[in-house]
């Protein structure tokens, strides 16, 4: 292909992944910096980069990465401590970078190794209501049998490689890679080579979870009661939480999710909302179970999105919501499957989401 014809192609994807990305950049698919999406040619992957939002992409945003070397990654022997593990792999990525746009998102390999054009990953709570459910894997297999359904695994480098493995056997068995892949407690990846495939894909998918809900008589929209304001209560959260609730935004109370349910709510709402009272020794005898302040808040008839910024304060009462409704439609499906002790842990440790709540902030 004479270099004009491989530039204006180029041109071309790239548009087609912002408008892509736009369109599902929102919050029916994500919030926050949640999900990521990529075009690729056979030798460079243009991704999104960490921490940045879906609907903010455009042509010249996107982290260009050379493919052979990220590749190269899989056969580097890492080390087995996790930190020093992702540290690694970071500094790794880092030179596979070949523009100034930013750290790549961290699922930078998997897209490379899903072998499609274009992938767009998201955590739509219509999809998580499934992939967040006890019988989640059951119900999935049923409604997509051509679905590659993967149990939680860690997200980044290790889901990378695990991944890597199960794409190359589906790869085998059927012929061809996965188009839909449904991720345990974290979301939804659909790769094809059209932009008219991928939303087919996603349609599809949200149609199927949609009529399961409706047979089971569970609404999408979450029920919010009403209720006055109470300054005096949000004057209170600041004084005793001081710097960690600098801004505080709340909202009429619903059913928060007593737990842990995917990486994107413990990143920006944390596992556990703070239901206690609003005294010291309350707020320092939480910090001291759980190693670090709550986002969000519960009193006084509301639910409060608490924050060193005013995007932090917002997307943890959005991602609250978020949370809530995915509890609320996982009732069609056994109810909700929460994550486990360690792999909360190794999200609420892990240097690579510090980074991206920072960019979000």
């Amino acid at each position: 292909m004479p270099y004009t014809e491989k530039r204006s192609k180029l041109m071309d994807d790239l548009k087609t992944i912002v408008e892509l990305s736009h369109e599902f950049g929102t919050p029916d698919y994500v919030k926050g910096g949640g999900g990521n999406t990529s075009v690729k040619n056979e030798t460079t992957l243009w991704v999104k980069p960490s921490g940045t939002t879906l609907g903010g992409l455009t042509e010249e945003t996107f982290v260009t990465l050379n493919r052979s070397k990220v590749n190269e990654l899989f056969n580097v022997e890492t080390p087995a401590e996790s930190a020093a593990r992702e540290e690694l792999v970071k500094n790794f990525m880092a030179e596979a970078v070949e523009n100034e746009a930013g750290r790549p998102s961290v699922e930078a390999p998997l897209h490379n190794i899903i072998n499609t054009r274009f992938v767009v990953h998201t955590h739509p709570y219509m999809v998580n209501g499934l992939t967040c459910a006890k019988e989640g894997e059951v119900v999935a297999k049923q409604l997509f049998p051509d679905a590659l359904w993967v149990e939680y695994i860690d997200a980044g480098y290790t889901l990378s490689v695990e991944l890597k493995g199960r794409i190359e056997q589906y790869t085998r068995e059927h012929g061809k890679g996965p188009k839909i892949i449904l991720l345990k407690n974290h979301g939804i990846f659909v790769a094809a080579d059209t932009a008219d495939e991928i939303r087919s894909l996603y349609a599809g998918v949200m149609e199927a979870v949609k009529r399961e809900y409706e047979k089971a008589g569970i609404q999408a929209t979450l029920d919010i009661a009403e209720a006055e304001s109470a300054p005096e209560f949000e004057e209170q959260i600041q004084q005793v939480f001081g710097a960690d609730a600098k801004h505080v935004v709340s909202s009429g109370l619903f059913t928060c999710v007593p737990g842990p349910i995917t990486p994107d709510h413990l990143v920006y709402a944390r596992a556990f909302p703070f239901t206690g009272e609003l005294t010291e020794d309350a707020v320092a005898n939480y910090k001291a179970k759980h190693g670090f302040a709550p986002k969000v808040v519960i009193g006084a008839t509301r639910v409060y999105g608490i924050g060193t910024t005013p995007n932090n304060a917002e997307l943890a009462l959005e991602l609250a919501q978020d949370g809530a409704q995915v509890m609320q439609l996982s009732g069609a499906f056994g109810g909700i499957d929460y994550m486990t002790d360690r792999a909360r842990e190794f999200i609420e440790n892990w240097e690579v989401e510090s980074y991206r709540q920072a960019v979000a902030s």
